[in-house]
């Protein structure tokens, strides 16, 4: 492979967004590894307007600030890269625009829509379809981030598997088990969180299977070895959030379900090492970043046996089935009635984690650029 310097633009739009989450934090968290892992390439960092936090920018980063209240990717990204066009687009976390060099790149993370179509607006659905349809067609090579977002791409949209390459997302370095039972103390006082606990983190909405969590933890929640536990939903509201608040009153377990709303960055290690396990049985998940998250941390995992959760959490959790509640009950009541077992999981889940860093995740990504830009066989 031809190794001469590109000039690569990269549509940064994601990495403005304050309270970064999924697609924002893997956007965040690859631009920091390829200016760690690439000094030669030239990128131009495409957002609009100027971001409140950039990741560190390497000496060939170059951030391009373009403006437009409203249809920024094709009125005004599009363009800009007529005018100045990089040897490669790459687009992370968004939809290729109209107007785009022939080698372009998109990362999918996932078709949860078409998993869980009741978790979006009917408009927001056809948004999604036509988009995720459009950049496939258009970009030359797209990025999954998992086995099972390749395999949905395919079944779903005929995907050529040829062209599709399968690229896990990496960890960051904040992740680390917190040792200090003082800095675990002052963040679960800081957020309501009581001594004993089970924590999920992610967005509040229904495909994440928080009433059927809630359900399961009401069902076992009088057993001995769960007295004083609290079921602690972090994260910020979604699509339908209202109707687990409403299921977690329901059950009159006041005080026991606690909604902390989102966790800054900074007090997610010590309240992931302060937890009994981390709970998270997602109906669907392109990658589940979360399960990751947790074991680095050096939390127990209870997660799904669907969707690409298996494949991030290897033999380092204890998978249930998200759809059956009496299984999320008899998980909770194991993990937490078991101290050897969550020991075990403890163990593996930091060995697992450790496997999956940006820098691999942005050498491979690279790769895929440069691939693009090769002229066809």
């Amino acid at each position: 492979m031809d190794a001469s310097p590109l000039s690569i633009g990269i549509d940064a739009s994601r990495i403005a967004v304050a309270q970064r989450t999924g697609t924002e934090r893997y956007t965040y968290e690859l631009v920091a590894a390829l200016a760690r892992v690439d000094r030669r390439s030239a990128y131009t960092l495409y957002t609009n307007g100027l971001p409140s936090a950039l990741p560190p920018l390497g000496p060939n980063m170059a951030l391009r600030s373009i403006p437009l209240p409203r249809l920024w990717t094709h009125a005004r990204l599009g363009p800009e890269l007529a005018r100045r066009p990089p040897d490669v687009l790459f687009v992370p976390a968004h939809v290729v625009p109209t107007i785009h060099p022939p080698a372009s790149v998109v990362t999918i993370h996932d078709l949860g829509y078409l998993a869980f179509p009741q978790a979006h607006t009917a408009r927001r659905r056809l948004e999604l379809e036509l988009t995720t349809r459009w950049s496939l067609r258009a970009a030359r090579l797209t990025i999954a981030i998992s086995q099972a977002t390749k395999d949905d791409l395919v079944r779903r949209y005929g995907a050529d598997p040829a062209r599709v390459r399968v690229i896990h997302h990496g960890l960051g370095g904040s992740f680390r088990p917190v040792e200090s039972p003082l800095e675990i103390a002052d963040a679960q006082d800081r957020h309501g969180v009581a001594p004993r606990y089970l924590l999920y983190v992610g967005t509040v909405q229904p495909r994440k299977n928080l009433e059927r969590l809630i359900d399961a933890f009401a069902m076992v929640a009088d057993r001995p070895e769960l007295a004083g536990v609290q079921l602690v939903i972090a994260g910020g509201r979604g699509w339908l959030s209202d109707g687990i608040e409403r299921r977690a009153a329901g059950h009159g377990l006041a005080g026991r379900v606690h909604l902390s709303g989102y966790l800054p960055d900074e007090d997610l290690p010590a309240l992931l090492s302060g937890a009994l396990a981390f709970v998270f049985p997602s109906l669907y998940e392109g990658f589940g970043m979360p399960v990751l998250e947790a074991m680095a941390c050096g939390a127990p995992v209870l997660t799904s046996s669907s969707s690409s959760l298996p494949e991030v959490a290897g033999d380092a959790a204890l998978l249930v089935d998200p759809a059956d509640t009496s299984a999320i009950a008899a998980g909770i009541a194991r993990i937490v009635g078991d101290p050897a077992l969550r020991a075990q999981l403890r163990e593996r889940g930091l060995a697992r984690a450790a496997t999956f860093t940006w820098e691999r995740c942005a050498r491979e990504t690279l790769a895929v650029l440069r691939e693009s830009v090769e002229p066809p066989v």
